[in-house]
């Protein structure tokens, strides 16, 4: 059978500085080149996903929390306890804001939109289910502020990432009138700041509308 196979020339080095001449079959050769620019096209690749992967995380803003916390499931406060909203408390939760539309809309915010008479008990449970999807997604934290029994709602409080410069995150917090009048607003705003002081990572809680008024607020600088 015929060996019909060619060869090249290749040279081979030694370390005396001498070189050898020894013939080496084509096909060896290309089969080289090949694995060279295979190995030069892997190696961009990984590259180009790497660089890819970097520009998606550096754009991306930093977690709410740290991946390690726990935020509070379940607080006793002694005369009151928090429990995250959701959709088992949408009767408790729609009856407390529904009995005090006024007060909250002078005192929540300054929209003066929420609540406000037409808001259904379906409605209501859409906003429970995205309070409590927001909750395990880390995003921000929803709590239900009750009597010890669990029975009745007393007011809410409200732990959101910040969108000023220069505060991880903001506090927000309402009670019914009935609590309002009765001097509750503030005893939870009191034992609020303490709580997020001691059992939350934040370096600087905003309180607008409190410790800092809406107007001055509103005023600071946005994150990009």
């Amino acid at each position: 059978m015929t060996n019909s196979e060619t060869y090249s020339a290749v040279y081979v080095a030694h370390f005396d500085g001498t070189a050898t001449k020894v013939g080496v079959a084509d096909r060896w050769l290309h089969r080289g080149a090949m694995l060279r620019s295979l190995a030069i096209l892997l190696t961009l690749c990984a590259t180009l996903l790497t660089a890819s992967v970097f520009a998606d995380d550096h754009g991306k803003p930093p977690p709410f929390v740290a991946a390690d916390f726990e935020p509070p499931r379940f607080v006793d406060a002694g005369e009151f306890v928090l429990k995250p909203l959701g959709p088992e408390l949408v009767e408790v939760d729609y009856a407390a804001y529904m009995s005090s539309i006024e007060h909250i809309r002078s005192t929540f915010s300054t929209s003066g939109t929420w609540p406000h008479e037409d808001i259904s008990m379906a409605d209501a449970m859409v906003d429970m289910q995205n309070e409590q999807r927001r909750f395990e997604a880390r995003e921000s934290f929803a709590y239900a502020v009750l009597t010890s029994d669990e029975q009745i709602e007393l007011g809410c409080v409200y732990v959101y990432p910040s969108s000023k410069r220069g505060f991880d995150a903001v506090i927000r917090l309402w009670v019914t009138k009935d609590q309002f009048d009765a001097g509750f607003d503030t005893t939870l705003y009191r034992w609020t700041t303490a709580w997020v002081e001691n059992a939350w990572p934040f370096s600087a809680a905003a309180y607008p509308g409190r410790a800092i008024p809406w107007e001055d607020w509103n005023a600071l600088e946005d994150k990009g």
